[in-house]
């Protein structure tokens, strides 16, 4: 009897469970990770653990931010283009092959001075056309030769011969030696390519024998202080709202003045005109570069300003900030934003007053897993 309670007992004991004394583990459960107190970490809620010393190493700098009414803008899509006034194209009169000017051919971002000879081009022709204004200059300088001639004749015999004969030959030989000028310039000259305003060769498409035909840009010349954009606004837009632009050019930010608009679509879009004089400004963005530019309307909003790169995608691929709710600790904010220059956005939704919004270092938050 003793021994089947016994038995019986043990049993019963092997059929529970087993719990580990304190301070000991029979490695049945997951080991909890330990939070260490000087690693970054994104924790459950979505914020994010940083301490004092990765943020020093990350560079994280924070500024608190206020509501302020600042002028609405709109983002527009441009490229730089050539100042109609400052600059200008050098295009080729007639067909014919490349030869080098007094000073050889401009190299791509040399200066020039208005007015002068850049290339020449010599005109082309086919063998029977040469063939043909020879022989008519061969002619014209026989009849010249022969008017010469005759116009001796008569000035010897002045004093027998009315003037009104002389006054003919004279006019017949001057008439035959303009003929015979134009006739060789046609044969054998050459046409001038001239700088039609000074500044710098934007573009040079020209090689010593290259052959051109009629129209062809052989030269482009950019003023070198002047910067000019054209950009073209695909919605509605009123130009007596537009008051200027700004455009970033590396870590610079380039104010432009609005010139002008068109009174007429271009491909369902309205171009606007705005540009910019200053030393070397002409020399920053090359002609045809594609740029986005920050239209300054005159009707104002009310929002925080804060500079463009504090503006992140979370996951999601929504556009938030980093606030730092707590010396170590960050949070994300989801918000609403539309353009203000070129470094600086205006939140219009999603921060309040004082919030210590996060303006370096919020990519590399936003990669802390």
């Amino acid at each position: 009897m003793k021994r089947s309670l016994l038995i019986g007992c043990l049993a019963a004991a092997f059929s529970l469970p087993l719990t580990a004394h304190e301070g000991h583990d029979h490695g049945d459960e997951k080991a909890a990770l330990p939070n260490l107190g000087n690693t970054p970490q994104r924790l459950a809620d979505g914020t994010v653990f940083l301490p004092k010393t990765a943020q020093r190493q990350l560079a994280v700098r924070t500024a608190p931010v206020a509501a302020a009414d600042a002028a609405r803008a709109v983002e527009l899509s441009g490229q730089v283009v050539i100042d109609p006034q400052r600059g200008g194209r050098v295009q080729a009169m007639l067909a014919g092959r490349i030869e080098a000017g007094p000073q050889g051919l401009p190299a791509v971002g040399s200066r020039v001075r208005k007015g002068q000879v850049l290339a020449w081009v010599v005109p082309a022709a086919g063998q029977l056309e040469r063939a043909d204004l020879a022989a008519q200059l061969a002619e014209l300088q026989a009849a010249r030769q022969l008017a010469e001639k005759r116009l001796a004749r008569l000035r010897e015999l002045a004093d027998t011969v009315p003037g009104k004969e002389i006054e003919a030959a004279e006019s017949e030989l001057a008439s035959l030696k303009g003929r015979v000028a134009a006739l060789g310039h046609g044969v054998s000259g050459r046409d001038a390519l001239v700088a039609p305003v000074a500044g710098v060769v934007a573009a040079a498409n020209a090689v010593v024998g290259q052959v051109v035909d009629a129209r062809d840009v052989v030269f482009e010349i950019v003023d070198p202080d002047g910067l000019q954009v054209e950009a073209l606004a695909y919605e509605a837009l009123a130009t007596d709202e537009v008051v200027a632009a700004t455009l970033a050019v590396g870590e610079r930010s380039v104010e432009l003045d609005f010139l002008g608009a068109a009174r007429r679509l271009r491909e369902q879009a309205l171009p606007l005109q705005f540009g910019k004089r200053g030393a070397g400004l002409g020399l920053l963005l090359p002609l045809g570069q594609p740029v986005k530019i920050q239209v300054k309307l005159k009707s104002t909003a009310q929002g925080w300003p804060v500079p463009q790169r504090a503006v992140v995608r979370s996951p999601a691929n929504v556009a938030m900030v980093w606030v730092k709710t707590s010396p170590e600790r960050f949070t994300p904010k989801p918000v609403r934003s539309q353009p203000l220059d070129g470094s600086r956005v205006l939140v219009i939704d999603g921060l309040a007053d004082g919030d210590r919004v996060v303006v370096d270092g919020a990519t590399l938050i936003s990669q802390i897993r």
